[in-house]
């Protein structure tokens, strides 16, 4: 039977935007370029066109050989996970291409396989080729020069990214555990724009903004943190978001499990958005998990819309009641409770004013929690949607650092974070914090 490597990628220029997908289709025998498949797809998703680019992948295979065995390479989790059954497909634009695609070939035939974007190069540079050609207003057209670029850029060199060697089956998908090894190790400056959603998609191109390149390294940073030691296994991984602002969060007023929980602002449904696009770009979030207040319920359903997921929530996430405070200002509770406030800065077990919850018991629910979603969510990349004091609980515990680090911390809205535990109870953390761009 004969052997054929689909890779695929599809891309957005906006998220919705204007958007085209590439596949290639590659002899697994020989590392041969066969076909090229691209187009201009007009405005969509960035999954929605990374599905296009998949069913035509397939179908290209299809026609060039309907009894092949197909090994299908992607840089997105989303598709991968979906189309192996993994994760459930819930989006209703992305339902119908999902089961279009599971139709070209007998499921038995057809694998799955994540790789790293930079192992993609080939479908990302066509998609990129049909989204330039659609805003020329024209549609792309396959040349030889592109294939012969490929068909060089593939051929094994001692120097080359092991990724970029395709010389058969095995020796492809042994190159490619190189190369995910090899990329997952991003240094934690990449964390500079996590939280952004810029519009570049997953296939940027080469005009592209830097500061929107850097969105995506970091989204993939947040999302697949590969600092964990081979043999420790997958570690159960939550990325940590703070939901976006409320009225009362730019007036810097406490606002605890215990106030008016307040709804977002239009400034922190635009955050949502954006975070959540900037996490659907990536597309390797596998659960969502919510504090119960509106404000991060709120910010959760947004993401959720976009990757096709469930919202659970979670008790144990709710933001720290803070009494007789709720509402008032840092200046306001200094006039009206000085001692109560004094006290409350230098012992954790000190309690606000009128019965409110001390971080000493913050933590401890907290870790609670923790333990309850990493026995629950083992080897999975789960979202808590939380907030300011849960989030510096959550990073404070895991780094074990003292109490009074609670106050040496400080958490934009709609910022992520992300701590992995692993088998052997140790964690590692991810840390991101300026969204004030998010307003622009």
């Amino acid at each position: 039977m004969r052997e054929f490597i689909v890779e695929a990628d599809g891309g957005s220029r906006g998220n919705p935007g204007p958007a085209g997908y590439g596949s290639v289709v590659i002899d697994a025998a020989t590392g041969e370029t066969l076909l090229e498949r691209a187009e201009y797809i007009g405005v969509a998703t960035n999954n929605v066109a990374e599905y296009r680019g998949l069913l035509a992948g397939l179908r290209a295979a299809y026609e060039l050989d309907p009894a092949a065995s197909v090994h299908v390479r992607m840089d997105s989790k989303l598709v991968v996970e979906q189309m192996s059954g993994r994760w459930k497909i819930k989006h209703p634009d992305m339902k119908p291409l999902a089961l279009e695609a599971g139709r070209v070939f007998p499921a038995d035939r057809v694998t799955y396989e994540w790789i790293p974007r930079e192992s993609n190069k080939h479908a990302d540079r066509l998609a990129n080729e049909a989204m330039d050609a659609g805003k020329r207003g024209e549609q792309w057209s396959a040349s030889a020069s592109t294939a012969e670029l490929h068909a060089k850029a593939a051929t094994p060199e001692p120097s080359g990214p092991p990724g970029d060697a395709v010389a058969g089956a095995a020796r492809a998908r042994a190159a490619l555990a190189s190369a995910s090894v090899g990329s997952a190790a991003s240094g934690s400056s990449a964390f500079a724009s996590a939280g952004s959603a810029s519009s570049a998609g997953s296939s940027s191109s080469s005009s592209s903004s830097a500061a929107a390149e850097a969105d995506v390294r970091a989204a993939k940073v947040v999302a697949s943190p590969g600092w964990a030691a081979a043999d420790m296994g997958a570690p159960a991984t939550f990325v940590l978001l703070r939901h976006g602002e409320t009225p009362l969060t730019p007036q810097k007023r406490f606002s605890g499990s215990g106030g008016t929980d307040p709804s977002l602002s239009d400034v922190g449904r635009e955050q949502a958005e954006r975070v959540a696009a900037a996490l659907a770009r990536r597309g390797t979030i596998q659960e969502i998990v919510a504090s119960p207040l509106t404000r991060t319920r709120e910010t959760a359903a947004a993401v959720a819309e976009r990757l096709g997921l469930d919202v659970a929530i979670e008790e144990g996430l709710r933001e720290t009641d803070f009494g007789a405070w709720e509402g008032l200002t840092f200046a306001e509770v200094r006039e009206r409770y000085p001692d109560d406030l004094n006290t409350w800065l230098s012992d954790p077990d000190a309690e606000p004013t009128g019965g409110g919850e001390s971080f000493a018991a913050t933590a401890t629910r907290i870790a609670a929690t923790r333990d309850k979603l990493i026995a629950a969510y083992a080897g999975r990349t789960v979202l808590l949607v939380t907030h300011v004091t849960p989030i510096k609980t959550f990073v404070r515990l895991a780094l074990g650092a003292p109490p009074e680090s609670l106050f040496k911390m400080e958490l934009s809205a709609a910022s992520l974070s992300a701590v992995a535990y692993y088998a052997d109870g140790n964690a590692s953390v991810r840390l991101f914090n300026d969204t004030s761009h998010l307003r622009a």
